[in-house]
Formats: C-alpha cells, sequence, structure tokens
C-alpha cells in the first residue's frame, strides 16, 4: 500500500518534518523558470467568487525577535499561533515545558514571570495579541503529560548510562536518549519530567482562560489546536509516549481533549488532528512506526479507510450522538520535502526553481512531487494538497474548516523566497484555505516580510488585497502567475502578477464583469529595491483590460477602482 520511505527533513534542532510535502514537475533549469513565448491573463469578476479568510495571514509566535512586534502591528497581523514541538507539554500553572527531541527532553521555564500563571509566557503573547487585534491560536496538551518542573530532563546519564551526545554547555547530565551503542533508550518512567495532564487539566486552563479574556467569539482565545503534530509522538516525545499513535487513540484523545475544550468554552474553534507526516494521511502513526506499509495492521482494522477520512467520519459521529461539533478545522501542515525548499536560505538557483516549482503540489493535480514522495505509491506522487483536504472533508465531514497552521518554503533572506512566499498566500485565498500560520518569524527587512506586506499593508496605509476571491487564469502560471479578489465591496479589484522567471515578461490582462475607472494604481517589489514596495505611475486600463510588464523576478499589485459583479446587473441567461 505505502512503501517505505528516507530522506525526510529535519528541522535544525532535530525537529522532523516528514510532513506534507511538496513535489516538483519534470521541467529542470539551472537559472529559473522558462517561460512560455506568449503568457496571457484573464480576470472575470463573475466566476469562482467566494471569502478570503484573513486568518489565512497568520504567523506562529515560536522564535519571534524584537522587531516582530512592529512588523505584526504593520501587517495587522490575524492570527498568531502559540504552538510547536515544544509547546506539547505546556504546564499553565507553571509556566514550564519540556522541549522534547528539539533539545535533549529538557524541562524548561518558557519565562521570567514571577506571578504565575498570570504572567505566563502563553498569557504575554494572548495580552500582545490582543493589543493589536490579532486572534490567538494556543496549542492544548493531549499527550497525556506535562512538565512537573524546569529542572529535570527525559534522558538523564546519571539514572540511564552514558549517552554520546548531551547538553554540554547547558546540562550536561542531559542526554538525547541515544546509547553508546546507537540504540533509542527505552523503559523511561514519564513521571521523570512530568506529571498526568488529563482532559481536566486542559479544561481548568481554557477555563482559566475564558475567566480572564472572554470567550473565543468575543475577545478571548478563539482557536485551539489539539496539541503539535501528534503523529510524531514516539520522535519527539518519546521518553514519555514511545509508542507510536493508532487509530483508535487519536479518536480518543480527540474526543475526550476537544469536549473539554467545547465545555470550558463552548464558542471557542478547534483545530485537529495537526498532523505532519505524509504517510500518516493514510495510515497510522503506529503503522508507520513498524515500518508497516504494504499491509497496514492499524488501517485493514479500521476497513482499510485512510486515517484522515477515518477521523473525520468519527467526528461526524460524535456530532450526531452527541448534537455538537467537537472539530471546528481540519489541521495538517506542510512542509516540502524537496531538497534545500524548507527551513533555510535560498539556496542555488537549482535550489530556488525548485522552490518556486513546489508551490504547484498545493493545489495541481497534474503536479509529481520531486522528493521521496513520487515512490510512495499515493496517487503516482501527486500531493493536491488543498483539494485532497478539500474533498476529504466533503466526504466525510461538510462544514470543516481548512487549517494549515505551519509551513514554510525556507528563504526568508532573499528574494527568491518572497516570490514563493506570495504565491503560497494567492494560492491559499484562491483555494479556500480558512486559516494557515507560516511557521518562523522573519525580520522587518526580510524579502518574505514584504510579501505578507503586498497582501496586508502595500501602501504603508493599511491597503489590502481584497477579500473575495474571483478567477483569475494564466496560460503559464508556473512562469506568470496571477490572483485576485474584489474589495471594498465591489468598488475596487486587486490583481496580483508574479513573475517566477529571470526575464521580464510583458503580458496582455483580460477583464471581465469588471467596468475599470480609467487608471490603475500599481505597486511592486522587486530587485530593484529589496527595502521597500514600489509605488509605480498609474496604469492606464480600458474596459477589455491592459497590457502589463513585468520585471524579472518581481511581484506586481494593481488597484483597479470600478465596478465589479456585485454592483453590476448580468445579462439574463437564455
Amino acid at each position: 500500500m505505502l512503501k517505505e520511505y528516507v530522506g525526510m527533513p529535519k528541522h535544525n534542532q532535530t525537529r522532523y518534518y516528514a510532513a506534507v510535502i511538496v513535489g516538483c514537475c519534470t521541467l529542470s533549469l539551472s537559472a529559473g523558470i522558462a517561460a512560455a513565448p506568449t503568457i496571457q491573463l484573464t480576470v472575470d469578476t463573475s466566476m469562482n467568487r467566494h471569502p478570503i479568510s484573513p486568518y489565512i495571514y497568520g504567523m506562529n509566535s515560536y522564535g519571534a525577535g524584537a522587531d516582530a512586534s512592529d512588523l505584526w502591528k504593520s501587517l495587522n497581523l490575524p492570527v498568531s499561533r502559540f504552538g510547536g514541538n515544544n509547546v506539547s507539554r505546556y504546564n499553565w500553572k507553571l509556566d514550564a515545558t519540556n522541549t522534547g527531541a528539539d533539545w535533549y527532553f529538557e524541562n524548561v521555564r518558557l519565562s521570567n514571570a514571577s506571578n504565575i500563571p498570570s504572567d505566563s509566557a502563553a498569557n504575554r503573547i494572548i495580552e500582545q495579541n490582543q493589543q493589536r487585534g490579532t486572534q490567538s491560536l494556543v496549542t492544548i496538551p493531549m499527550t497525556g503529560y506535562v512538565a512537573k518542573d524546569s529542572l529535570a530532563c527525559g534522558f538523564s546519564i546519571s539514572q540511564y548510562g552514558a549517552q554520546p551526545v548531551t547538553d554540554a554547555q547547558w546540562r550536561p547530565n542531559c542526554g538525547n536518549g541515544v546509547s553508546t551503542s546507537g540504540q533509542h533508550i527505552t523503559g523511561v518512567n514519564p513521571t521523570d519530567t512530568s506529571m498526568a495532564a488529563p482532559p481536566s487539566f486542559v479544561g481548568e486552563w481554557v477555563t482559566f482562560l475564558k475567566t480572564r479574556y472572554g470567550s473565543g467569539n468575543t475577545t478571548g482565545v478563539r482557536f485551539y489546536a489539539l496539541d503539535n503534530e501528534a503523529d510524531l509522538w514516539h520522535e519527539t516525545h518519546r521518553d514519555v509516549f514511545p509508542i507510536a499513535l493508532t487509530y483508535n487513540q487519536l479518536r480518543d484523545r480527540t474526543y475526550q481533549y476537544a469536549a473539554a475544550i467545547k465545555a470550558a468554552d463552548s464558542q471557542a474553534q478547534v483545530l485537529g488532528p495537526v498532523f505532519t507526516q505524509w504517510s500518516s494521511l493514510f495510515i497510522s502513526p503506529n503503522d508507520v512506526q513498524r515500518g508497516d506499509y504494504s499491509t497496514p495492521d492499524d488501517r485493514l482494522a479500521h476497513g482499510n479507510t485512510p486515517l484522515i477520512a477515518w477521523y473525520l467520519q468519527q467526528m461526524k459521529a460524535y456530532e450526531q450522538s452527541n448534537g455538537k461539533r467537537i472539530l471546528d478545522y481540519l489541521d495538517l501542515h506542510y512542509y516540502p520535502a524537496a531538497q534545500g525548499v524548507t527551513l533555510g536560505m535560498a539556496g542555488d538557483a537549482a535550489t530556488q526553481a525548485l522552490r518556486l516549482r513546489s508551490t504547484r503540489a498545493l493545489w495541481d493535480s497534474t503536479y509529481v512531487d520531486e522528493s521521496w514522495i513520487k515512490d510512495t505509491g499515493i496517487d503516482g506522487g501527486v500531493v493536491k494538497f488543498i483539494p485532497r483536504m478539500r474533498d476529504w472533508v466533503a466526504n466525510h465531514y461538510p462544514r470543516t474548516k481548512l487549517a494549515i497552521s505551519e509551513y514554510n518554503w525556507g528563504a526568508f533572506e532573499h528574494l527568491n523566497g518572497a516570490l514563493a512566499q506570495a504565491d503560497v498566500l494567492g494560492i491559499f485565498g484562491r483555494e479556500g484555505v480558512d486559516l494557515a500560520t507560516l511557521w518562523g518569524v522573519p525580520k522587518t527587512t526580510d524579502p518574505v516580510a514584504y510579501a505578507f506586506r503586498l497582501f496586508r499593508n502595500y501602501d504603508g496605509a493599511g491597503g489590502q488585497f481584497g477579500d473575495t476571491s474571483v478567477q483569475a487564469n494564466s496560460t503559464n502560471q508556473e512562469a506568470l502567475a496571477v490572483y485576485a479578489a474584489e474589495a471594498a465591496a465591489g468598488k475596487a479589484l486587486t490583481v496580483m502578477v508574479i513573475n517566477k522567471t529571470k526575464t521580464a515578461l510583458t503580458a496582455p490582462v483580460a477583464l471581465r464583469y469588471f467596468k475599470p475607472n480609467a487608471m490603475a494604481q500599481v505597486w511592486q517589489y522587486s530587485a530593484a529595491n529589496l527595502q521597500a514596495i514600489q509605488r509605480l505611475a498609474d496604469q492606464p486600463v480600458s474596459a477589455s483590460g491592459w497590457s502589463g510588464t513585468f520585471p524579472a523576478e518581481s511581484i506586481t499589485l494593481y488597484r483597479l477602482a470600478g465596478t465589479g459583479i456585485t454592483l453590476m446587473r448580468l445579462p439574463r441567461m437564455r
């Protein structure tokens, strides 16, 4: 059924990201993507209309530097996530957590607070979010354990013997849980580092947050995630959870912990299962851990149903039996698996070209992944990630929203990263994602930060990409991508064009069902100035559109005032 995979990418602190993957087409170029001889762009405001959720422009708070607050304020950041591996065992009463495999399984404090839990790290993030009008997405622990103090570690040498790799600088008694023979140390007592955290512990936390900040539909925490990458607990938190999750364990824990959240705050929105492995979308983490790909026992014992499809069926069954929904968002993480694309620098010309191609794995049913994904035997290596999520929801639990609470295309420091990020945000809006939070916080001056500004504050005065997606087509989306959305209740149209190639391109832009004013405002981000979005001369526009010239590796945003489909009377169809 599935073939064993190798070469899964990792975070630079051993954070595993086998996840939801990106692939590449068969095009191979040493410098950028070759453009077709002629490219035509078309925007039709009568077709494929749907709201764009503002929550797709979110970021994770992990790793936020001193300037992050200024960036987030300038972006009017809609949602910020408190999450990651080091939150899976967060004890809100002690403001302590365990770092897991990211850093020697050590218990640590997350802040210097002296008035706990009032002044905890989590509360500080929530309060900062409130001050700038940002919604909070808080990760709740679901392993059944949280840190009992800020001193212990999961694999102490004094208790479990010598380990070649230790935290020599800070805590030399803490190892990485691998013995001198190269084997994982087993038989660890979870109480070495942790205390029990049943659903009532989480319910008490949500009650505390609701009392302190308000309910989820007013001023309080709006979103709660059911832990973080539970499909990797047997790696990232193997000192307390060494045997990977089964189908039934995932269902039962979701029932228990999600119900506890809803009982404490019925207005809160719950996200799950927050998985990251490609294979764990189809078979259980337990099947994966045992290397049981060809005849996965756990999946076969559950009607041979892919895990995520089965999970959604169980959530629907809960609602039918109990009269209430406990899962609001299907949340899966997405990291490109192609070599060198994610969580790093821009790389060489071939890697940069690969990065730009790889965004197609989010949507394109003809796009074959160029990593180990193509060898897993699933759909010929085609990921089509968002349509796949959408189909699972439609078939198994309609009205569940879509979330991608971690993703990263790398190259924050480079124009190549900005091109990829702008493309990803455009895809999220067009494909109907409801919430997304970038993993990693760009510096204020990073090109990736400017990609966000193009959607959230392109003119420095709060100008935003439209909030109603409309059909925008390119005859060569891989070279010259286009996205469009109406704004101001149909009185304006925003059109974003991304030239991914190494050469300037000229293309006509045809307009349908939008009556523009004579001139369009134009903003552009390119190598001409990596520290500013430049305001260009207005573009003359006719009723049928205009012709635009797009510099190599550039992002151009048009804002057309006029009358859109919402304000026009369409001709009667016969």
